[in-house]
C-alpha cells in the first residue's frame, strides 16, 4: 500500500503487464517510469537510479466479515466495476476462481531466480524491514504464537497475528512485553491495549504505540527482493 504522490503531486498507476521474480511492475502515468511494486521504487524510465521511493502505509490481508465487525462505517470497492462481471469475483479458496489452481500449485507461473526452501515458495509471510535489517513472520506460527514480541533492526516490536485469516499487524513495543487478552494485548504490567489500524492504545487512552508498515506475501516473493533475510522459528 504506496502513496500515489510523486514530489508531492498526485498521479495514478497501472499495470505494465512485465513480471521481474514473478512480481507486478507497474508504471506511473505522469512520466511512464517502470516501478517495482514489491520495493516502491523506479527501476526503468525517467525516475531509475534517482533514489525516490514511495511512501508506504500499514496494511493488512483479512476478510471482509472481518473488517467490517471492526470497521462498520468502512466503505468498499463494488463487483460493479464495468470492467468483469460480479461472479467474475469468486473467493480464492473457490475452484472456480481464476487463481484457484495457481495457489493450489507449489509452482510459480513464471521465473523466480533468487529462491530458498526454508519456507514453500507460496507460505503466506509477514515481512518486517527496519534500518536495513528484514524478517519474515510465517503467518502458520500464529496458530501457536498470536502475539511474538521480537527486535529487527535494533527496534522492539509486536506481532499481532492470525493463522486463520492470515492478517498480521506490526507495532512498536518499547521495553513492554505482550501476551494476548481477549480481543487487545496485556503488557508484563498489567495494563490492558487495544489493537487498532494505526496503533496499539492503552485502556486509559495515556499511550499509543505506532503500527509499522508490513508486506504480506508469498515466501518467494519476500526472498527474491530481501535474500539476507532472517525468518521467526528458524532459529
Amino acid at each position: 500500500m504506496y502513496s500515489a504522490k510523486l514530489n508531492g503531486e498526485p498521479t495514478t498507476f497501472g499495470t505494465s503487464g512485465m513480471l521481474y521474480q514473478s512480481n507486478k511492475l507497474m508504471y506511473d502515468r505522469t512520466t511512464n517510469s517502470i516501478w517495482n511494486q514489491f520495493t516502491g521504487e523506479p527501476v526503468v524510465g525517467l525516475l531509475a537510479d534517482s533514489g525516490i521511493q514511495l511512501d508506504f502505509f500499514p496494511s493488512v490481508l483479512t476478510t471482509w466479515e472481518e473488517w467490517l465487525a471492526e470497521h462498520p462505517d468502512t466503505t468498499v470497492l463494488s463487483l460493479n466495476t464495468g470492467v468483469y462481471p460480479p461472479s467474475t469475483y469468486e473467493h480464492e479458496w473457490e475452484p472456480q476462481a481464476i487463481y484457484f489452481d495457481y495457489f493450489a500449485s507449489p509452482l510459480t507461473m513464471f521465473p523466480v531466480f533468487n529462491r530458498d526452501a526454508t519456507l514453500h515458495a507460496k507460505e503466506t509471510v509477514i515481512g518486517v524491514g527496519i534500518g536495513g535489517d528484514y524478517k519474515a513472520y510465517p503467518v502458520s506460527a500464529f496458530q501457536e504464537e498470536p502475539v511474538i514480541n521480537d527486535v529487527v533492526g535494533g527496534r522492539e516490536i509486536v506481532v499481532v497475528g492470525s493463522s486463520i485469516w492470515g492478517t498480521g499487524r506490526v507495532y512498536e513495543r518499547r521495553g513492554r512485553t505482550f501476551a494476548e487478552d481477549g480481543d487487545g494485548l496485556r503488557d508484563a504490567g498489567g495494563a490492558l491495549w487495544s489493537v487498532g489500524e494505526n496503533a496499539l492504545t492503552r485502556s486509559d487512552g495515556a499511550e499509543t504505540l505506532a503500527r509499522i508498515p508490513t508486506i504480506t506475501s508469498f515466501w518467494h516473493g519476500w526472498f527474491s527482493f530481501h535474500p539476507d533475510t532472517a525468518i521467526y522459528g528458524s532459529g
